[in-house]
C-alpha cells in the first residue's frame, strides 16, 4: 500500500496511520486520538504494509476499504460491493462479470473442503523441507547452465567476428597490392609532383654538356649523364603505368555469391 496523508487541512503534510471506513478519511497520530474519543462506533483500522497478513474484513484491493461481503467464483477470492459494482472505472466493478454469490453460501463448500486440504497440506509438509532443497539445486543447475549457454554464445560470436574481420582485413590488402602492384608506383606519383622543373634543369645542363664536353670535369659530367639516364628511367615508368591501366582498365572486382552470402546469413539467424 503506498503512503497517505492526513485527511484533515491541517495535518495534510503528516503521514496518515489509520482510516476510518464510516467517516472516509485518513488519520494521523493526532487525529487519530481525537476520532477515537468522538467516533467510539466507528470502524478504523492502521494502514500497514503488511495489512493482508491480518485479517480485517476490509476490501483493500484499489483502497475500496468496504466490507467483504462477497465471494468471487471465478478468482476464488473475497470481495466487496465496489468490486462487483456493474459501473466500471476508478478502480471499481472489476469482478462485475464474475460469478459472485454472498459469503455466507459458500461456507458449506469452503468447509467440506478443508479437510481434503489439510490432508493434502500435511503431506507437503512432511517433504517440504527436501523438497525446497531439491528445488534450490535445480535452480542452481539452471543458472550454470545458462551462463554457460552464454560463454558459449559471445564465444562462436566472437570468433566469428574475428574471421569476418580477418577477411575483411585480407581483401583489403589484397587489393591494395593488385592494384598498386599491377598499375601504381605511389614513389612515381610523390616524386612527379615535384619533378617537372628539375627534370628541365637536368634537360638544359644535359644539351650545355653535349656541347661544351671537357675532359678536366669528366667525373662531374659523367655523373650528370647519369641523372639524364635516371630521369629518363622515371619517365618510362610513368609511361609503362599508364600503359598497363589503359591496356586492362583496372578489371578487378568484388564480386562475392549473392546465394552463398545469403546461406550465410539465414544460417546464423538459425543458431
Amino acid at each position: 500500500m503506498t503512503t497517505k496523508k492526513c485527511s484533515s487541512k491541517e495535518h495534510n503534510e503528516n503521514e496518515a496511520i489509520k482510516y476510518c471506513q464510516i467517516c472516509k478519511i485518513y488519520m494521523c497520530n493526532q487525529c487519530d486520538d481525537i476520532h477515537s474519543k468522538l467516533c467510539t462506533n466507528h470502524f478504523s483500522f492502521f494502514l500497514k504494509d503488511d495489512y493482508n497478513e491480518t485479517f480485517s474484513g476490509i476490501c483493500f484491493e484499489n483502497e475500496h476499504f468496504n466490507q467483504l461481503e462477497y465471494f468471487c467464483k471465478t478468482h476464488n477470492k473475497l470481495c466487496c460491493v465496489s468490486c462487483i459494482s456493474k459501473i466500471k472505472g476508478k478502480g471499481n466493478g472489476q469482478h462485475s462479470d464474475c460469478d459472485i454469490c454472498f459469503i455466507e453460501d459458500i461456507q458449506d463448500e469452503k468447509r467440506n473442503k478443508l479437510k481434503d486440504n489439510i490432508t493434502i497440506l500435511e503431506n507437503f509438509s512432511k517433504n517440504l523441507k527436501s523438497d525446497n532443497e531439491e528445488l534450490k539445486e535445480v535452480l542452481n543447475k539452471i543458472e550454470k547452465t545458462k551462463e554457460e549457454l552464454k560463454i558459449t554464445v559471445q564465444k562462436i560470436f566472437t570468433e566469428l567476428r574475428s574471421a569476418l574481420n580477418n577477411r575483411e582485413d585480407e581483401l583489403l590488402f589484397d587489393i591494395d597490392q593488385k592494384i598498386d602492384n599491377t598499375f601504381l608506383d605511389k614513389e612515381i606519383v610523390k616524386r612527379g609532383e615535384v619533378d617537372p622543373n628539375r627534370i628541365k634543369e637536368v634537360l638544359i645542363k644535359g644539351k650545355k654538356i653535349e656541347e661544351e664536353w671537357n675532359n678536366d670535369n669528366l667525373k662531374e659530367m659523367i655523373n650528370d649523364c647519369i641523372n639524364l639516364e635516371n630521369n629518363i628511367n622515371y619517365i618510362n615508368k610513368i609511361k609503362e603505368s599508364l600503359e598497363k591501366y589503359n591496356s586492362s582498365k583496372l578489371d578487378i572486382h568484388f564480386i562475392p555469391e549473392e546465394n552463398q552470402i545469403n546461406n550465410f546469413i539465414k544460417e546464423i539467424k538459425s543458431f
